[in-house]
C-alpha cells in the first residue's frame, strides 16, 4: 500500500469539453488535484452489446493517495455517466519539487 503522501494521477473521461473543464477548474478549486491536463481522444468500448466509437476528453488530475478516494466520489457525484470510468494510477517516481508542489497543493 502506497503512503498517504505518495503522488497518483486519477483519470477520466467526458464527452463535452466545456464540462470537462469545467470538472477540472473545480477540483483544483475544492483542492483534491493539483493540477488536471485534458486531451481529446477517440474512446472504441462495448455498450449494449454493440462496439461504438466516440470522441472524449480524457483527463488526468494529480493528486496524493490520501487524496484519491474523495477525488474518485467527487467526480462521481458530479460525472453525467452512468459507470464513469475513475482510474487511480500510483506514480512511482516524481521530481521532488514537482511533488513538494502536488502534496501542498492539495492540503
Amino acid at each position: 500500500m502506497a503512503p498517504d503522501d505518495a503522488l497518483c494521477i486519477v483519470m477520466t473521461t467526458v464527452h463535452e469539453v466545456d464540462l470537462a473543464d469545467s470538472l477540472a477548474e473545480a477540483a483544483v478549486s475544492a483542492r483534491l488535484a493539483a493540477c488536471v491536463q485534458r486531451t481529446e481522444i477517440t474512446s472504441h468500448y462495448r455498450r449494449e452489446g454493440a462496439v461504438e466509437r466516440s470522441g472524449e476528453h480524457l483527463q488526468l488530475m494529480k493528486t496524493t493517495q490520501a487524496q484519491a478516494d474523495a477525488l474518485v466520489a467527487w467526480i462521481g457525484d458530479r460525472h453525467p455517466y452512468d459507470v464513469p470510468e475513475t482510474l487511480v494510477v500510483p506514480v512511482t517516481g516524481a521530481g521532488s519539487d514537482y511533488l513538494a508542489w502536488v502534496r501542498s497543493s492539495v492540503r
